[in-house]
């Protein structure tokens, strides 16, 4: 202050201008001095992981922990490509592309609105790493648009080991309305999922929530996801599928259901191997730690109960049809991996067998059941696959858990209180799906419809919502 001049009749009009030429400089300090306050709450987390890391063998080994988490990650993002596959030998040729697009953009989707805000309603009030203190038990309420003390590394990287779950959730419904469902539609429905429907459910089972604080047993239990991930995603398939009706010609005038192929079987056999791998990363990743050597036990429960599915309905599909029906293993092995995601850490390798060969024989019954009985046209077993067997994975951990992991005791250590907090989230997780998913595609259906014109499905989607088909020229 010392170059203003004192005031005096003489030196008042030099004083305004003075101030007039400093106005802009004191706007911009100002502007200067909110930035930095942003960019206070903005970097508040360790964006850089200088703060984590350390030269210790505690920073060493969460070092490697971080590694392995990103590693898992990017094995479950490999299961996109598994689906994409498995999704795409089911369906007509008339209608690949319009599957591998919704398969595609379901991931894009997810991935911006989880950041956004599925994240935060999942995670919130869990506390497991940085910026994620605010929750309660129905709901979380930190993390948005991961910023603040959620801009941080190892908030980071349980997103993207989440974010991937997420978007499995979504592209299990993708298979069950193939060939006849809107493609902007079901973007809708994956905004819908992601943002609302998978987040809540997730945190009541690992967001602190009142299910994973049950006061039977430990509580509700799911490890890495069958209830979920997959019964979540098999249960909205049912409603989406049983609310978009039948594929055109799927069932006769009397209800008899008919057989339509799909056009490449050899898809249908990559993609499941190729999920297969992926599911290694999905169980065994669940621990995020590579030093928490548990990791060792899940990754044979699940290739025992992938390989006990598989061996039950093809031997079965023998001696119902006299034929080996390899789809039908691809099943199995597929409902052996949903079954034993959510006990692979807490059940010893024999009950992972038995989860599988039961996991097995409930996919025929269902898949039976839904297109005879119910008549829900499901193009890929979807409904059966994972949503029966999600709810199957759920209460097998009230059943063989044995104790030997996070205090985890089924039926066979003679305690029956985790059965009971098991089958409380089995029922909690039908009653989530069916109000608000129905709610949803009623919703959908009143406003915007939910299947193309039956002039374009017998046609194909592919031009119709492409411009192109999936095998131009042939």
């Amino acid at each position: 202050m010392a170059d203003v001049a004192p005031f005096s009749e003489g030196n008042i009009s030099n004083f305004h201008k003075s101030t007039e030429l400093k106005r802009p400089t004191f706007i911009f300090i100002l502007f200067c001095g909110l930035q930095v306050s942003l960019a206070d709450s903005l970097f508040a987390g360790d964006p850089g992981g200088a703060n984590t890391y350390s030269e210790s063998i505690q920073g060493l080994k969460f070092s490697v922990n971080f590694a392995w988490t990103l590693l898992s990650a990017f094995l479950v993002f490999n299961m996109q490509a598994g689906f994409t596959f498995l999704g795409a030998g089911f369906v007509q040729k008339k209608n690949t592309l319009n599957y591998l697009a919704m398969c595609f953009i379901d991931f894009c989707i997810v991935a911006l609105v989880f950041w956004s805000i599925g994240f935060a309603l999942m995670f919130g009030g869990s506390e497991l790493s940085s910026g994620l203190s605010a929750g309660n038990q129905f709901i979380g309420y930190s993390g948005f648009l991961l910023i603040g003390n959620s801009y941080d590394v190892s908030t980071a990287v349980l997103w993207m080991f989440q974010i991937m779950f997420a978007a499995t959730a979504c592209t299990i419904v993708t298979g069950a309305v193939a060939e006849r469902f809107k493609f902007h539609v079901h973007i809708i429905h994956s905004v819908f999922l992601c943002g609302v429907l998978y987040p809540i459910f997730g945190h009541w089972m690992w967001g602190k929530g009142w299910l994973e604080m049950l006061p039977f047993g430990v509580g509700a239990r799911d490890f890495a996801g069958s209830g979920v991930v997959h019964g979540m995603g098999g249960l909205i398939a049912f409603i989406a599928a049983w609310m978009v009706g039948p594929r055109y010609g799927k069932y006769n005038p009397d209800g008899s259901p008919n057989v339509i192929h799909g056009h490449n079987l050899l898809y249908i056999i990559i993609g499941t191997l190729t999920l297969i791998f992926g599911w290694f990363g999905f169980n065994a990743g669940s621990t995020l730690a590579v030093t928490e050597l548990r990791v060792s036990i899940i990754a044979v429960n699940t290739i025992l109960s992938a390989a006990a599915g598989s061996v039950t309905l093809l031997y079965l599909s023998l001696c119902i049809t006299k034929k080996s029906d390899i789809i039908m293993a691809c099943n199995g092995a597929l409902a052996g991996c949903v079954a034993i995601t959510a006990s692979g850490a807490y059940v010893p390798h024999w009950a992972a067998i038995i989860i599988g060969v039961i996991a097995g024989l409930i996919t025929r019954i269902s898949l039976y059941s839904i297109e005879t009985k119910l008549k829900v046209d499901d193009p890929v077993g979807a409904i059966s696959v994972h949503g029966a067997n999600g709810l199957w994975g759920l209460l097998s951990v009230g059943i063989f858990s044995d104790g030997s992991y996070g205090g985890v005791r089924g039926l066979i250590t003679g305690s029956g209180w985790q059965l009971f907090a098991q089958f409380i989230a089995c029922v909690s997780l039908v009653a989530w799906c069916f109000s608000v998913g129905f709610l949803f595609f009623f919703i959908m259906k009143r406003f915007l419809g939910l299947r193309v014109p039956v002039n374009i499905e017998r046609s194909g989607i592919d031009v119709y919502e492409h411009g192109t088909s999936c095998y131009p020229g042939i």
